[in-house]
């Protein structure tokens, strides 16, 4: 038993230790039972890797088996150990050939061992027949830990063999019980194992507080075996199932169910009830993977009755299978509505697109010929500027004469009347009034339409724009600075101000009323 122990650590070691957790015993959250699912996934995949290092074991084992003709010599009962949990067919066999040493030790150790095995392959009264054979009395002290051991395990699968027949179940249940508390008085009261049967005694017995802190400590041992954590680990899922914490359920059966991976063992109840419990989540393609690699093992390790055990649950994973399929197809369904839908309104934008297109081409149009008039307003403004540049010539030589001939006073009575002022402003208002009309012809409705009714702005007749007009028309080209208007309209800079506000107060929308002129055919 101790070589095969001491492989498996080895293998254990290898693989890496377990996944990082929470302290043994404690609460596990929805997060730690994700990171632990997603490693067992990983493990999963490296199942057979595991696989051939037990089995390369077993190889080893068995060369030095063939080489030494002696059945009491060779390695008879290791060999037996390292299939068990792995090929129970094999570990049977390799067993009755065991049994036929000369040595009365081997005899009873190889019947002992059949006994705990034997259930597993269905064989009750076999086993039950084997374990009779073993005469205690002539066994030595150091074989009693392994026939309690043996005992305890056999009556324990049958107990949870006949779990639907309360009385026959109840009465193995005790049988086990009476071995394992047997056992507890031959172990070493420092070893892993006797922690393990102490708590899982004390787990079989209701006591499930004082369980769960022996099961902890003995999970935060470094010494512990992968098969003992595997056990332990099992345990305390079951307590938290008990308790009603389905998250702790999950995760210790996660644990428990990595380290049979990490020992390579194939017979593996966690796994199965782990499969089962995701189903019931409604993780239904782990709960199918888990179940089916649970099936798999068991065929592989020739364990009938957890064969029959895995295949119970597999018909209503196929059921969730069928389901899913169906919701598959009916979203299928909707997908190719939901495409044809698409297409339609696909052909319709390509239509709409083609109308937009003929609409943008005739605006094209209507902008080139826009271009053009703007072209000629440009022409229009600066003829204006030359007109004036040779105004303001002949203005400058007029002024020269008159001072060069002592007519400063005409001069002065010139500029003080304004009236030279007075008509070029207005020549250049027509200019401005007509150009920024034909670049802006609904400029004035636009305007009264964001002004109250009571306040429209209607110029007086043979006018084109007025005062409030012209004030809006120079914002609307982006001329905002109220200075740069009064420059150019001869105004003061407060009466501009006054003349901004009031126009601000009679419109509908004051806010954004200079934003909304600035939005003015565009």
């Amino acid at each position: 038993m101790k070589a095969i122990c001491h492989v498996l650590i080895a293998i254990a070691i290898v693989a890496g230790t377990v996944t990082a957790s929470p302290m043994p015993g404690a609460t596990a959250s929805e997060s730690d039972v994700r990171d632990a699912l997603r490693l067992l996934d990983t493990e999963l995949q490296r199942r057979h890797t595991y696989i051939t290092a037990r089995q390369n074991y077993i190889d080893s084992l068995s060369a030095i088996c063939r080489a030494d003709s002696s059945t009491d010599e060779a390695p008879y009962p290791a060999l037996a150990h390292a299939y068990a949990g792995f090929n129970n067919d094999s570990a049977l066999s390799i067993l009755s050939r065991a049994e036929s040493s000369h040595s009365k030790d081997k005899q009873h150790e190889a019947r002992m061992h059949m006994a705990s095995l034997l259930p597993l392959a269905g064989l009750f009264d076999s086993a039950e027949a084997k374990l009779a054979e073993v005469d205690t009395t002539l066994i030595g002290r150091e074989s009693m830990p392994a026939y309690y051991e043996h005992a305890r395990q056999m009556y324990s699968y049958f107990a949870a063999f006949f779990e639907r027949y309360p009385e026959l179940r109840q009465r193995y249940a005790s049988q086990s019980m009476r071995m394992q508390e047997k056992l507890l008085e031959v172990l070493d009261p420092e070893s892993d194992e006797y922690l393990f049967n102490l708590g899982e005694h004390a787990y079989l017995n209701g006591q499930n507080p004082r369980a769960r802190v022996l099961l902890s400590e003995l999970l935060a041992r470094d010494t512990i075996s992968d098969m003992l954590r595997a056990r332990a680990a099992h345990h305390l899922s079951a307590i938290a199932k008990a308790d009603g914490d389905e998250a702790s359920c999950v995760y210790y059966l996660v644990q428990s169910t990595i380290s049979d991976l990490r020992s390579a063992t194939r017979e593996m109840a966690s796994l199965q009830e782990l499969g089962a419990l995701l189903y019931t989540r409604g993780d239904i393609d782990r709960a199918y993977a888990y179940l089916s690699t649970a099936l798999a093992n068991a065929v592989e390790c020739g364990a009938e009755v957890r064969m029959l055990e895995s295949a119970r649950s597999l018909p209503y994973i196929e059921q969730a299978y069928a389901r899913k399929a169906a919701e598959a197809h009916r979203r299928d369904m909707w997908i190719m509505a939901g495409m044809a839908v698409l297409v339609i309104v696909l052909i319709g934008s390509l239509v709409a697109l083609r109308v937009e297109m003929k609409r943008m081409s005739r605006l094209q149009e209507r902008l080139r010929s826009a271009n053009k008039a703007k072209e000629v307003y440009i022409s229009q403004f600066l003829t204006l500027c030359s007109v004036y540049m040779d105004k303001l010539k002949q203005f400058s030589k007029l002024v020269t004469r008159k001072i060069g001939a002592g007519q400063v006073d005409d001069l002065y009575r010139m500029a003080k009347n304004g009236k030279f002022v007075e008509e070029e402003s207005r020549e250049f208002y027509e200019v401005f009034d007509n150009a920024f009309l034909h670049i802006y012809p609904t400029f004035i409705d636009e305007v009264n339409a964001l002004l109250r009714p009571d306040e429209q702005i209607i110029p007086k007749e043979g006018e084109r724009l007025n005062t409030d007009l012209r004030i809006l028309a120079f914002m609307r080209l982006g001329i905002e600075d109220s200075s740069s208007i009064a420059q150019v309209l001869n105004y003061s800079l407060n009466t501009i101000y006054a003349y901004r506000n009031r126009l601000k107060a009679r419109a509908i929308d004051r806010e954004n009323f200079e934003r909304n002129i600035m939005g003015i055919g565009s």
